[in-house]
This record gives C-alpha cells, structure tokens and sequence, in this order.
C-alpha cells in the first residue's frame, strides 16, 4: 500500500502542500485553493491504488457514504458498493487498470453506492487516472443522484436526469480553510515530501474527468483544468484572467434564471454570475457554450470559497457533461408520448367499434335473417332489398377499419408518399361508381373536370382515401334529392379537388376542430361516424403538400376544396 494511505486524510495531505509547483495553471496556486479543490468541493473525491485500496476520501465521500473520517483509509472500494456488484466489479478494475483512462464509470448503466448502514443509494462516477513511480492511483468523483432518481420515477421513471444536491455549510468551510492556514506552516519541515504530493495534486487536477475552474468572487476565471480545454475547446491562456464564468452560458438562459431572482439588477454578466451566488441550490443542468458556438448539458456546482474573515474570496464549479443522458431522456420521453397517443388511438378504437360496430352488423344479421324467408321467384324484390342492406353495412364496416387503419399508420409515421403519373378523371370516376350504393333516395353525383390535362403526379392510394373520404361524407350528410358536385381541375401551377353538398352544414364553431381526430361536429351526433374522416383527409393532404379549404353554412351545405402543386409539368 502507498505510504499516502497512512496519512490522516487530506488534513494531514494538507501539511505537504507549501511550495508545491503543479505548473500551468497552477504556478500560483495556493494550499487553501488546493484543499477547497480536494476536500471540500461539493461532490466526493476518493483516490485509489491499483489494489483497489482507497488512499484518500474527501469530507463529502465520507459523509455521503455515512463514515467517519479517515474510516474509509485503507479500505477496498468495493465495501462502498452493493456486495452483489462487488465480485464484477473486482474484474472490471483489473480491466481499467490494465488500461487505465479518463471517463465516466457504467456508461448506459444504472450505478449504486453502498452507505455503512448497509442503505443502498444511486450515484454517478467520472474516472481519472495518473501514475507515480511504478504505481497506478485511479480518481473518482462520486455524485449522489437520490434526487435525480426520485425526480425520474415521477416522470415515468425517466432515466439519467441528474439531480444532486449539494450543500456546504458557509461556517465550517471558513474554519477548515483557518486551521489549513496553520497547517501550511507546519509543511515546511516536511520537504522530503513536497515533490510527491506535488505529482499528486497535479495528477488529480490534470486527470480528472470533470470541468473544473477556480474564479473570483466576480465570475473572472483563475484556473482551468484540462478536462475543461477540451470540453470546451479554449486554451487556459485564452481564459486564465480574460474570461468571465457566464461566457459560457447562453445569456438568455442566464436572463430567465435571473429573473427569477428579483433582488438581481444590473448589467447581464453582473446578473447572471449572481445566479451562481444567490441560488440556494446550484447544482443546477445549464447549457454550456463550446468556443465553436456548439451547446452542450452539463450538470453544474458552484461552491463559495471563503477566507479566513468570513468573506467570499472565489468560487470552486465542478462541471459534468449529462449532453448523451438529457439526449436518451428526450428520446424516451418522445417515444413514451408516441406510444401513449398510440395507446390512445386503440383505446378509443375498441370503445367506437363496439358502438359503431352494432348497427351494421345487427343490419346484417336481420337481413341475412330475412333473406332466408324470402324463397320466391317473385320476391327477389325483397331479396334485392336486403342484399343492398347487407353490401351497404359490410362498406360501412371495411370503411371505419380503413380509417382506423390509416390512423394508426400515421400516428406510427410509416407512412411515405409514393408518386406516380395516372389519371385523376379516371380514379374519380371509378370511386363515385364505388360508393353510389351509399346513395339515399332520389340523391346523386355530378361529376366534372376542368383543364386540358387529366393526368396528374400524386399518390394514387392517398389520393384515392381523400376522395372517397370527402365523397362519402357529403352523400352521408345530405338529404334525400340532392346533388352533391365533384369537380376536379388542373391548371399549370395547381391541382385542385372540391366537394360540394348541400346537407347540413358545418357550425362555425367548430371549424376550429373539424380535422382534430375524432372530432365530430356538435349537429351530427344522430349520425353515424368516427370522425376519423377529415383527420385522414388533412393529414394525406399535408403529406402531398395539399392545402385545405372548407366552406360552409349551417342548413345550405359545405365545399372542401384541395389544392396540391401540379408537378406534372416537368
């Protein structure tokens, strides 16, 4: 074991920090900045050797895990982990340390923390490594993220939102950071190991997987760690004394938080860095800006640092990059609303299907029923009455399945457009012969086609959906003896598709509605439907770039009209 691990913890560390040179940045650094950067920085610190024996754990490691201090010296990690991740964890160590490098611990896995009462707890784990002689120390930032968790499983058991809290109490910082003032003095009767220590605080700072940065009590940057270069891809000279903290926020990002706290006046960098300040809970997810103006999340504590009056002298920010967790928490929440939606459509499809089913097939039933009494030579007038009864309902069935269908395809987003050059006049034609047996008495179909061109680019199957859709809602509401007028046109620029009637009109309240799913209009309830229709109709038409138009009144009738470009003119 390292001689390291003998030592009382980092107080005794702190007697051999005097006169440390870590070079750049770290030429002036002090011991008090070096024993806030260690020991109490809100997020655990433990050093390891390859042995897995634990060297060093700062203040938070031993409190968040429930132990007392210098407890954990000497011990293996793994008594910090649940023992039925203990032996696996044993190899995946041997593994890092065959091939040590800096990285966050589990990606895409769920990690938990052991406490001495035996309470298991979720955390995060950011890995560094360096090397001293022929012996291989590995650092770990260990974040709690209890909260984060519990805040997940109310939102649908989401997974990676990172919630830590940290806390630091203002007092005991500023009597810490006093007796490590004493114990610098002391430090200098230890020289033989200045340069060991030396080599160790440049290895946590150089290796650690988090941002780190020291600033001054008005936000100007002091030290910059290279996980911070390369994060966000400045050099230290370009930031070391030039840069304030909020460069890399979005300012607008600053402004709302801000506002929030409405003692908070003055300029955008005074305001903002005062976020930092007054916030009673900054472990907070910002957007962090890249020197390319590129974004990314990160998880973000700031700590006050305070000297020996009381006063903030600087602030200590640890930064974990959380961009692939808030990406998979996106996803997940898209996919959870997509599969609710769907959720829904079946839900709503088993209530209306039992209802809308009902009539037609109880209109089968009886007419296949009756049909059988009707044996006759002379009543297939009566035979041909039920027939139609039975051919009517059974369209009337594949029509709500159909719709359903075409929802369902939508909602899933598999559905694509497929082009190709036919006739309009043609399919037109063709789909009101389809549908005349849905014709009430004394009603009928005009059709007429303007241009000189009847061919159009479309898709056939969208196309033919729309039309039938828009054909059949007009005879359904319409009265006996009416007409309803199909006209389709092609001009240089558009193709166009309109369906008059003169049924019962739409009301003009609820225009607003008409192409919302399952909509139906508040005059129709009498009539059978799944006001599935015109959502089908809106959502072809968006697919082909169509635009739709409704004209109607109340007792006079309604005009849909479809106006797609005409891509046939290549």
């Amino acid at each position: 074991m390292s001689d390291l691990s003998s030592q009382n913890g980092v107080s005794a560390l702190g007697e051999k920090i005097k006169g440390v040179n870590l070079g750049m940045p770290f030429t002036t650094l002090n011991t008090d900045n070096f024993h806030a950067l260690f020991d109490y920085a809100g997020i655990g610190i433990l050093i390891a050797n390859g042995n897995g024996q634990i060297q060093l754990a700062n203040k938070y490691t031993e409190k968040q895990f429930g132990y007392s201090e210098g407890e954990l010296t000497g011990q293996k990690v793994e008594m910090l982990i649940p023992t039925r991740f203990a032996p696996k964890h044993e190899k995946h160590r041997a593994n890092y340390n065959a091939n040590p490098h800096s990285r966050p611990m589990g990606r895409g896995m769920e990690l938990a923390g052991l406490r001495k009462n035996g309470e298991e707890f979720p955390v995060e784990v950011s890995l560094g490594h360096y090397r001293i002689g022929e012996e291989n120390f590995a650092i770990a930032f260990v974040s709690d993220i209890t909260q984060r968790k519990e805040t997940e499983q109310a939102i649908a058991q989401l997974n990676a939102h990172l919630e830590q809290k940290v806390k630091e109490g203002s007092q005991s910082l500023a009597l810490t950071v006093e007796q490590l003032g004493k114990q610098i003095k002391e430090t200098e009767r230890k020289d033989a190991e200045l340069e060991r220590v030396n080599s160790f605080l440049n290895n946590i700072w150089n290796h650690a997987g988090a941002i780190i940065f020291v600033c001054d009590k008005e936000g100007l940057i002091q030290f910059f760690n290279p996980a911070a270069e390369s994060s966000l891809g400045y050099s230290s000279d370009e930031v070391i004394g030039k840069m304030n903290l909020v460069s890399f926020h979005l300012p607008e990002e600053l402004e709302a938080r801000a506002k929030k706290l409405t003692d908070i006046e003055g300029t955008t960098i005074e305001a903002g860095f005062q976020v930092f300040a007054a916030e009673p809970e900054n472990n907070m997810e910002w957007n962090y800006v890249r020197k390319d103006g590129s974004c990314f999340f990160v998880s973000l504590n700031v700590t006050p640092l305070k000297d020996a009056r009381n006063e903030v002298s600087s602030y200590l920010g640890i930064a974990i990059d959380i961009s692939e967790k808030k990406k998979a928490e996106v996803e997940l929440r898209t996919a959870l609303e997509k599969e609710k939606e769907l959720n829904e459509l079946k839900s709503r499809f088993v209530s209306m299907a039992s209802h809308e089913f009902r009539t037609p097939l109880s209109a089968v039933l009886s007419s296949a029923y009756l049909l059988s009494k009707y044996v006759k030579e002379d009543q297939q007038a009566q035979r041909d009455k039920h027939i139609q009864r039975i051919v009517s309902s059974v369209t009337s069935l594949t029509e709500i399945l159909n719709d359903f269908l075409s929802v369902g395809k939508i909602e899933e987003g598999n559905i694509l457009a497929k082009y190709a050059t036919y006739s309009l006049y043609e399919q037109t034609e063709e789909i009101i012969q389809d549908v005349r047996h849905l014709l009430k008495q004394g009603q009928d179909v005009a059709y007429k086609h303007l241009g000189g061109k009847k061919e159009v680019y479309l898709d056939a199957s969208m196309m033919k959906h729309i039309i039938t859709n828009l054909l059949s809602n007009a005879i359904k509401f319409s009265n006996e003896d009416s007409v309803v007028e199909v006209t389709t046109e092609t001009t240089d620029k558009n193709v166009i598709l309109s369906v008059k009637d003169s049924g019962i009109g739409i009301p003009e309240d609820d225009m607003k509605d008409l192409y919302k799913r399952f909509f139906r209009s508040s005059n129709v309830t009498n009539i059978q439907g799944t006001g599935l229709g015109l959502h089908i109709v809106s959502k072809y038409a968006e697919l082909l770039g169509g635009t739709v138009t409704c004209e109607s009144k109340v007792g006079e009738g309604t005009r849909f009209t479809i106006t797609f470009v005409n891509n046939n003119n290549r």
